[in-house]
Order: C-alpha cells, then structure tokens, then sequence
C-alpha cells in the first residue's frame, strides 16, 4: 500500500453570513480556490481525475459537479459530493486518499464549500398538514439524544473563564498570522472576523446556554477550501511541495456528546500510525465551539501550545461543510515551514469526530 500525497491547499477568507461572499453560490466560491491550487501544483486542468467536495446546507444535487464545471476541469470530471455535515470537509480528503491508495486516480482535488448565506428555506412535507419550516434536520432518530449542539458543548464543563481566554487567545494569534493560502475574494485577502477580543469584551457576552456564549461560539460563516491530492508518482516531480498523508481517521461516538467525538478518531489515527501525541507538531483543532477545542486537546493529550498556531473558528466562522478542509489546508500552510508531523480534527453532529495526520 502506498500513500497520497497532498501538494497545494488554498481557500477563501471566512466571511460571516451576510457579509461580502453572501451573493456568491458554491461554485461561485469553490472554482477560483480550484484554480489556484492547480497553478499552484503546476498541474493542468486535464490531469485532474475527479473533484470531491463536502457540503452540508445547500440544495442537494451535485455542488461538486458545479464546481469542477465552474473552474474549467474537463467534462469527464464528475465531481462527488459529499455531507457527513461539519467532518465533511475533512472527509472529503480521506475519501480522496483512499482513491489514490486504491489505485482508482492519481490526481484528485478534494474539499468542500458551504454559503451559509444561501442556504435554502427547508421544508418538511405530510400529506394532511401543512408544510412546516426547518433549519436543521434530526441527527439520531431520538430527540432526548440530539441535543442542541450549544447545551452540549456547555454539557462539557468547561469554566468560563477558560473558554474566554482559549477565544482570546485564537483572535490574537488570527491577527498576529499571515494566511497565504487565501484567495482573495471580493475584495477581501483576509479572515475579517478576527478581531481585539479582551476578557472584559467576552465578560459582557451574551449566554446561548450556559457558559457557552456569543465571544466563546464560532459564527456561521461562507468559504471554500480544497486541497489537491496525488499519487506518489505525481508527488515525486514536486518534491518540494509534497506532503504525504499518513493516515486518518473518522469515528462515531455518543450522539448526546458530538464535541467528545474527535478524541476517538485523534487516538485511533494516532495508533495507526505508531505515534504518540508528543510526536505531533502542530495541531489544527476545529473550534466550533471554545469548549469543545479545549476539551479535545486535554481528551486526546496534545499541546496546546502546538494548536492553532495562526488562529481558529472562534476568529474566523464556520462555514459546515468546508471547515474540515479549512483545517487541513492550514495544516498543509503551517507544515511548509517545519518537519514531523501535524494533525487536524473536527467534531460533527450526531457525534461524528474525524482526523487527518499529515507528515513529511
């Protein structure tokens, strides 16, 4: 078995819904991020065999189709969709592995692309009644274990107080970093949430269910992210570029605890890599929620010191079913600087967690 390797990762800026990326379809935000990771790998349109993208909220069909149309990829190019909701983006590229591990490709752009903005109105249909309004659909077939995702990250018991240090922290690290992996898109070549966060600014924000509140809470957002993902035979022109995917790993855990679920994929993706959590180098841990960041990290033994180093959700958004590939494409960004190893991990609803080890 041979592994895959991943030789450009770009994306957009994170732009809270409503904001400057709010008119834009997801094609609309996926295919410059395409382009420019096939500039970026010197690779043409006609190498690619297929695009893999994670979407969570949108309308359905095929939005990875969309995409690869968008940005010139050949008609051959089907595109794969994909929706394990918030781990999607992340899945996308350990689906994308296996296909070059399978031998199946040897040229695959993986990721997702989420426009909160767009999402369309959802309605639930019954024969004798009229249809009714929904924003988010069931995740276990029983209510009494699908709880709001803010009362379980609450659920956690985390002190305040270190929530609202670890989202001060990601904002101060957001706006002491350069991200050039970003494509500049309507005007905008940065993450424009980050912002001066203080104690006190966290001290005065609103409850959404206990300690967890608006300044400790990622904000839905828009964006697209993808990587480009290749076989070892590709890789070995670009040596330069390459870093290889040395595993990953998505686990379920119990849906009455989705921030928890990460912990079993980090462990199990450890294990099968023969590492110990000391040996990882930096970390892009998903912050949907600063309570489930910081339980993660303790939960699965990394540094904190090693996470984040740019700056997370909480100083960004979160756009669902691109914020795995945001993760990975940071970690690709922050590994061009270093040797060893890194991992990204991502929690999802129904208590999914899933995490991705890359080294050189």
């Amino acid at each position: 078995m041979t592994h895959s390797f991943i030789i450009a990762a770009r994306r957009t800026p994170v732009v809270p819904h409503g904001g400057a990326l709010s008119t834009m379809d997801i094609h609309e935000l996926g295919a410059p991020v395409v382009r420019a990771c096939l500039e970026d790998a010197g690779l043409s349109p006609d190498q690619v065999d297929d695009l893999i993208c994670a979407n969570a909220i949108g309308g359905g069909g095929n939005p990875a189709r969309l995409v690869a149309l968008a940005a010139g990829l050949p008609d051959r190019v089907a595109g794969l969709s994909i929706d394990r909701q918030c781990v999607g983006g992340l899945d996308a590229i350990l689906l994308a592995d296996a296909m070059i591990r399978a031998g199946q490709a040897d040229v695959i752009i993986a990721g997702g692309a989420e426009s909160y903005s767009r999402r369309p109105i959802r309605m639930r249909t019954s024969e004798n009644a009229p249809p009714v309004a929904y924003d988010s659909p069931p995740f276990t077939p029983w209510p009494d274990r699908d709880p709001d995702m803010a009362v379980a990250a609450d659920a956690i018991g985390i002190a305040r107080d270190i929530q609202d240090a670890w989202a001060v922290k990601s904002h101060q690290k957001a706006r002491a970093a350069t991200h050039p992996e970003i494509v500049p898109m309507a005007g905008i070549d940065r993450d424009p949430y980050a912002r001066r966060l203080t104690a006190a600014t966290c001290a005065r924000a609103k409850s959404i269910a206990g300690d967890v509140t608006f300044a400790n809470t990622s904000v839905a957002a828009d964006a697209a992210a993808f990587v480009v993902v290749v076989s070892a035979k590709i890789a070995a022109n670009m040596p330069d570029r390459a870093i290889k995917i040395i595993t990953g790993a998505t686990r379920g855990d119990a849906p009455e605890r989705p921030a928890l679920a990460p912990i079993g994929a980090i462990k199990a993706a450890l294990e099968h890599a023969a590492l110990a959590p000391s040996d990882i180098a930096v970390v892009e841990m998903m912050e949907a929620y600063a309570a489930q960041a910081v339980a993660c990290v303790d939960g699965a033994g990394l540094s904190a010191d090693r996470c984040n180093l740019g700056g997370g959700a909480l100083a960004r958004g979160h756009p669902i079913g691109a914020s795995g590939a945001i993760l990975a494409t940071r970690l690709y960004q922050e590994m061009q600087a270093r040797d060893g190893f890194g991992l990204a991990a991502i929690a999802a609803a129904g208590g999914l967690g899933s995490a991705l080890i890359l080294g050189r």
